[in-house]
């Protein structure tokens, strides 16, 4: 609004005519120098300087809002933004309707904790016909570890939806519209970016996953100084889809270690639990934060942790700009993750960002994975 122009104000013709023979264009222009200093250049009188500060400063100044009012903007903006359901009813309710259309959500977590899991279970309700609650659309699933399993998400399927997956050719329908990508590199994985934006641009594609970015990196970034983050471009570019696109983006993120003299190591990097004991006293998933760095954090809308407490499992809401801190147990079952409870714990403090992993076998079995 600064740089809006003198002649859009509606001043007298009178005065604006004056303001554009002394070089002042725009609003900028006008209120960057004092009354008195308009009333020498511009060589009119104090009331005809007042009046047409103030109209120039009413014009360019943002109106103000009520509480009220934004609220029914949020609410509004929300509706037509839209949600992808989770099916799981708490972390739903928390999130307004599901996972938001136009953001970036981060799965969080410990290897073999179940975001992978969450992710086979998204991009069904994803592909499914929206008579069934669907979105009855296509699904980019780039899976960069190779953990994806076609006969895990057709198990999810069965025992999800089996009214759906018991019509005939229905279960070869809706693995027909997730397509999977593996790249094997960073390079690889910015090749596949591009296809993916022509992808979403020509196709019904209701759905991006990304499994898991960490991975991308692993061996190329580490805590410390750092010029640029490798995934810089690749965080802008998604969030730019995204929003472009108003589809909901899901990417996984892994783990780090983080102990007292502050080196990392990536959890799926350890090769034997023995390397995860610092000094015999140090355990290395006695502290875990979420890797790639704050650069990343700041990115994502949503960040989701999943965490096992004494042998538990929670997911937990760490980050979203419309629910409080939750924490919600959880089981990974034939029908893919499933909630105890739908009324979520609030946390507090270093709850919050905490991530636990504790008693928990980082091997989830359900028959033949791939």
């Amino acid at each position: 609004m600064a740089n809006k122009l003198i002649t859009e104000i509606g001043l007298p013709k009178s005065i604006g005519h004056i303001f554009a023979a002394r070089n002042i264009i725009t609003a900028k222009d006008a209120l960057s120098l004092t009354e008195f200093e308009l009333m020498e250049l511009l060589d009119v009188g104090l009331a005809q300087v007042k009046s047409s500060v103030a109209l120039i400063s009413e014009v360019t100044s943002p109106h103000y809002q009520t509480v009220q009012s934004l609220l029914e903007q949020r609410v509004q903006s929300e509706y037509l933004m839209g949600h992808l359901p989770t099916h799981l009813k708490g972390l739903d309710a928390a999130l307004c309707g599901g996972l938001p259309f136009g953001a970036l959500t981060e799965l969080v977590g410990p290897s073999g904790i179940g975001k992978t899991q969450f992710c086979l279970k998204i991009s069904l309700l994803a592909a499914l016909p929206s008579c069934y609650g669907g979105l009855d659309g296509h699904v980019i699933y780039i899976d960069v570890e190779s953990k994806f399993s076609s006969r895990r998400l057709i198990e999810i399927g069965i025992n999800s939806f089996p009214e759906i997956f018991c019509l005939e050719g229905m279960a070869k329908e809706m693995a027909g519209r997730i397509t999977v990508l593996r790249p094997g590199s960073l390079t690889e994985f910015t090749e596949s970016l591009q296809k993916v934006k022509v992808s979403v641009l020509q196709h019904q594609v209701k759905l991006l996953i990304i499994d898991s970015m960490a991975a991308l990196v692993s061996g190329e970034y580490e805590q410390g100084p750092q010029r640029q983050h490798p995934l810089a471009w690749h965080i802008s570019f998604i969030k730019s889809l995204a929003e472009f696109s108003r589809i909901p983006v899901v990417m996984t993120n892994q783990v780090r270690s983080r102990v007292a003299n502050q080196i990392s190591r990536y959890i799926f990097q350890a090769e034997s639990r023995e390397l995860m004991v610092e000094d015999n006293t140090e355990k290395f998933d006695s502290c875990l934060v979420a890797a790639l760095g704050i650069h990343w954090a700041h990115a994502v809308n949503i960040r989701l942790v999943l965490e096992s407490r004494s042998g538990q499992r929670f997911i937990k809401v760490a980050k979203s700009p419309m629910s409080p801190p939750l924490a919600f147990p959880f089981h990974v079952t034939s029908m893919g993750i499933i909630l105890l409870n739908d009324d979520g714990v609030e946390m507090e403090g270093s709850q919050i960002n905490a991530i636990d992993h504790q008693g928990h076998s980082d091997i989830i079995y359900h028959g033949d994975e791939r």
